[in-house]
């Protein structure tokens, strides 16, 4: 009988970035955080989210390395949370989610929507590719294969997407 792979045992990157992100709460503090909060009880209003489970999803994002916890006040010590490098490249992905959600509303039905800052004018969020600034949309014209640390497995499961089906 084989065993069951757990979820931190493959080598998929979707499987690892899950793994930090892929809870419900995780989505909302980043997205608070880039919204410039940073402080325990502006999350917690924010979100209505009980105090245990917001201090278990801080600690877990500050050890994943996504939010530094610093101190902002000494007596009482009080403590804001703020974006590290990484927890910010983790924007346009926030980004490109809540683009999803807005593109299967009508515009009157969207609760927030994303807006150049200087003009205010509403902008559609892409992914692109870098070098060829072509859009990576639905299109089957681009897809996974192994990569230079895959394993047996991964190769396998990747042999022929370049080549087609």
């Amino acid at each position: 009988m084989a065993s069951r792979m757990r979820l931190e045992d493959r080598e998929c990157p979707l499987s690892t970035t899950v793994q930090h992100v892929g809870e419900w709460w995780t989505l909302l503090i980043l997205h608070d955080a880039f919204d410039g909060y940073t402080r325990f009880d502006q999350f917690q209003e924010s979100l209505g989210i009980s105090s245990s489970m917001l201090t278990v999803r801080l600690k877990t994002l500050v050890a994943d390395g996504l939010l530094e916890r610093r101190p902002y006040q000494t007596n009482p010590v009080r403590h804001e949370y703020v974006l590290t490098e990484l927890g910010r490249s983790l924007r346009p992905v926030i980004v490109a989610l809540a683009a999803w959600g807005n593109a299967r509303l009508a515009p009157e039905e969207r609760s927030m929507i994303l807006v150049h800052r200087a003009t205010g004018e509403e902008v559609e969020p892409v992914v692109i590719d870098a070098k060829t600034g072509d859009r990576l949309d639905d299109s089957d014209a681009y897809v996974f294969t192994a990569g230079p640390a895959a394993g047996d497995a991964m190769r396998a499961r990747y042999l022929s997407t370049t080549t087609g089906p």
